[in-house]
């Protein structure tokens, strides 16, 4: 590792499960029918008994042990977690068990989200541990009101084909709320060109389906209606910060009967608006600097992946970039502290 604590380091994409959930998923991925996008995922992940994937299931369920040592050792004061759970209309008993289990980790489990930090946590709710030896480290309920709370965003709209429709109970458009929006397998229509190479996963499929997703949003009209509204895509944008310009040209040209709607703004003005990326398994430094580049430095947040991706690549990879400290800073912690809510804890990496 370079540095050992220089920074404070945020976490943003980071993965746990709870064992009624855990074994929910593997029940469902050894009896679901081979046609769904998602089966053939998750059957290999939990039927696999090689060394990477005992270790991914492993600390899939561990909170308090073995992730914070690796916290500790890396120089991770926080990591943001969201519950491992399928997005399928057909899921919802699973959803049902997550609202259910006690985690000890949220007193509001439905949010799936919540905050492990350097040296153990706190409960959101009424249970309060307190690690011994250690300062106390904080875990904070993401869904609050006012705190630029973080909801993961459900896939309804791609099911139903709908873009243009998003919760406003109130009809005022003030939504404030940040999402994230997390990545899938592509829907079965297509999935069999992604599957005969093995393309439906992180290596392909979960950019192309996610990327399209952001972009049908923006197409939809949904930032019009809540320009408050900030969604997080991962993989250091999924591919959008790339075709900016490509996207600003030809919207606006029509290339077949069907017209596209009139936005107030142009595509790339809602990206660097409405969304920010974080650096999750993207650990290549030309990237980064092009997207600090293309969308800036303000709308990029550090993550790793885990358990999916090396703790220690991701801080190292984030350490050594050739970019500028105010940056670095910024993609750490600065960004993300305002964006999901966190307290600010300083510069020196050492909570607050």
């Amino acid at each position: 590792m370079s540095f050992p604590w220089p920074y404070r380091r945020i976490a943003t994409e980071e993965a746990f499960s709870v064992p009624e959930v855990y074994e929910a998923l593997r029940g469902w991925a050894a009896t679901a029918d081979p046609a769904e996008p998602d089966q053939d995922f998750w059957d290999f992940v939990f039927t696999q008994d090689h060394a990477g994937l005992q270790r991914v299931r492993r600390q899939l369920l561990d909170v308090e042990h073995e992730r914070l040592e690796i916290m500790d050792t890396n120089g991770v004061d926080v990591q943001l977690l969201s519950r491992c759970l399928l997005r399928n209309v057909r899921m919802a008993r699973y959803y049902r068990l997550a609202r259910n289990s006690h985690t000890g980790i949220s007193s509001k489990p439905a949010a799936g989200h919540a905050v492990a930090a350097r040296g153990g946590f706190r409960d959101t709710g009424p249970v309060n541990r307190e690690p011994t030896a250690r300062p106390r480290c904080r875990g904070w309920n993401l869904r609050a009101p006012g705190r630029g709370g973080c909801q993961q965003l459900a896939h309804r709209h791609r099911i139903a084909g709908r873009d243009d429709v998003l919760a406003d109970p109130g009809g005022r458009g003030d939504v404030r709320h940040s999402g994230r929006r997390s990545p899938r397998f592509p829907g079965s229509q297509t999935a069999a060109a992604f599957k005969k190479y093995g393309l439906e996963t992180g290596i392909w499929g979960f950019q192309a389906d996610t990327g399209l997703h952001g972009l049908r949003l923006i197409c939809g009209g949904v930032f019009d209606r809540f320009p408050g509204l900030r969604i997080v895509l991962g993989h250091l944008g999924e591919g959008l910060p790339y075709w900016l310009y490509r996207l600003d040209y030809l919207y606006p040209v029509r290339s077949s009967y069907r017209t596209r709607p009139v936005l107030s703004l142009t595509p790339s003005e809602y990206i660097k608006r409405n969304f920010a990326i974080t650096t999750s398994g993207m650990n290549w430094a030309p990237v980064l600097r092009f997207c600090i580049e293309a969308v800036g430095a303000d709308n990029i947040m550090f993550a790793i992946d885990y358990p999916y991706q090396a703790t220690e690549g991701a801080v190292r990879f984030l350490d050594e970039a050739e970019i500028s400290d105010e940056d670095r800073r910024k993609i750490y912690h600065r960004n993300a502290e305002p964006i999901f809510g966190i307290p600010d804890g300083g510069e020196s990496g050492e909570p607050a």
